[in-house]
């Protein structure tokens, strides 16, 4: 009753919480008293990291900052702070609470407006890959680094491009397989935009003019090099439906022409699809897919599906290496304004490897502000094969000093150990409520 009373009390003078003065008591939970400017401070630092007004809020933060100043109290009272599951909860406010300061707003906001103008328009490129082993020496990383270098220098003296990716390149995809009769694509990626390939790949394609060679660049997958053949404005996304005949031969095409006859006799295209086709995944649908952009359907079928104009319309037989299609458009989705997409395309951002690149602004900057000393004998310890049985008093030398605050190798430990916590919590949290692949990416 007290906790409920006392968050009525300040709940009530809200609205003029940041007119006070700073020094101002905001309020007191067992004589531990809270300014005004504690609570503004963490707010305030708060508001780059959210999106909706709804979570701007002041009173909703005030309620959660009372109630995380509650749960602390508590949870000392009990000794609650020495188990495990409480430890985890703590890490988690700490990450929070530290997310905004590893963000630079304004370069956040510099990478949106870059993925609006890449998702307004497309680049069609081809590339070369040599990869790198994942756990990689720098013998084996400059040992790819120099086979890409000679292979651009045979394409900028004239050699054929795909002529190479298919001799050397290590895109299996670029070669024939046998197997699968799968033809290969001789490094051609077709069209794409923001977000569909790993982040370094997406920004040499946009930053490369058409015609040209780029640089070497690498990728978590290794090094690249790639060329691009084409620019234009994106074609948005469509939905669309299918029927598909899984047989090649010309069985399977005379079927897929039985049931085109059967559409122009003003039979329903759903009805044909759920009778018809063996895509077992949309065929109890009606043949509907999700909506998607260029690039993600082989060439083929994403040509037909963008030549569709009428809502409705359906396209003749193709064939793909799937088999047999019919096509029929539901509905088209060009790209939206920027102001209808910012909150979306700030939130993959933020959820990216793009995120890493604001992070390492701040850390630059910081870099450039702190006076930082590293103790190179003391970080050789951790080196060391025994070092997890090694005793904590062997663990007391400073291993980095920032402006004069010294940290130990011991203190060093505690934070990785206390990461290692958190993120073996989130894997299982996420695992639990379905977003295991998610987990895995960040991870």
């Amino acid at each position: 009753m007290k906790k409920l009373l006392l968050l009525l009390v300040v709940l009530c003078s809200v609205s003029s919480l940041f007119s006070q003065k700073k020094s101002k008591v905001l309020l007191t939970i067992d004589d531990e008293k809270t300014t005004v400017s504690e609570f503004k401070r963490v707010y305030e630092k708060n508001l780059d990291a959210l999106d909706n007004d709804e979570a701007k809020d002041v009173e909703k933060n005030l309620e959660l900052f009372i109630s995380y100043k509650l749960k602390v109290k508590e949870a000392y009272k009990i000794k609650l702070d020495t188990l495990l599951s409480y430890k985890r909860e703590m890490e988690g406010y700490r990450n929070q609470l530290s997310a905004p300061y590893m963000q630079d707003s304004s370069f956040i906001n510099k990478l949106v407006k870059d993925a609006y103008f890449r998702t307004k328009n497309e680049v069609k490129a081809k590339h070369i890959l040599i990869r790198t082993p994942k756990e990689a020496t720098p013998k084996d990383t400059l040992e790819a680094y120099n086979k890409i270098v000679q292979i651009r220098k045979r394409i900028v003296a004239g050699e054929d491009f795909e002529k190479i990716a298919v001799e050397v390149s290590e895109d299996p995809s670029a070669r024939d397989n046998p197997k699968t009769r799968r033809p290969g694509n001789k490094g051609n990626l077709g069209y794409f935009s923001a977000f569909r390939m790993v982040y370094a790949f997406e920004d040499n394609a946009y930053k490369t003019k058409v015609g040209e060679i780029s640089k070497p660049f690498k990728s978590r997958f290794g090094y690249h090099i790639l060329k691009v053949d084409a620019f234009r404005l994106s074609r948005g996304e469509v939905e669309v439906a299918h029927i598909l005949i899984n047989d090649k031969t010309a069985k399977g095409e005379e079927l897929i022409n039985t049931v085109y006859q059967k559409l122009e006799s003003d039979e329903q295209f759903k009805a044909l699809a759920r009778k018809y086709s063996t895509d077992v995944s949309s065929k109890s649908k009606g043949g509907k897919l999700r909506k998607f952009g260029s690039g993600v359907m082989v060439k083929s079928f994403d040509d037909v599906a963008f030549s569709l104009q009428k809502e409705g319309a359906y396209s003749k037989p193709f064939k793909t290496r799937f088999g047999w299609h019919i096509v029929q458009l539901i509905k088209k989705y060009p790209v939206q304004s920027f102001e209808e997409l910012e909150r979306e395309l700030k939130n993959k951002v933020r959820s990216s490897e793009r995120a890493q690149l604001s992070q390492k602004v701040v850390i630059d900057k910081l870099k450039k502000k702190y006076v930082i000393t590293e103790n190179e004998n003391a970080k050789s310890i951790f080196s060391r094969k025994d070092i997890r049985v090694m005793p904590k008093d062997s663990l007391k030398a400073i291993i980095l000093t920032i402006n004069g605050q010294n940290s130990t190798q011991e203190e060093f430990v505690h934070f990785i150990q206390r990461k290692k916590i958190f993120l073996c919590f989130s894997f299982l949290k996420n695992l639990k409520t379905k977003k295991f692949y998610r987990t895995i990416k960040i991870i």
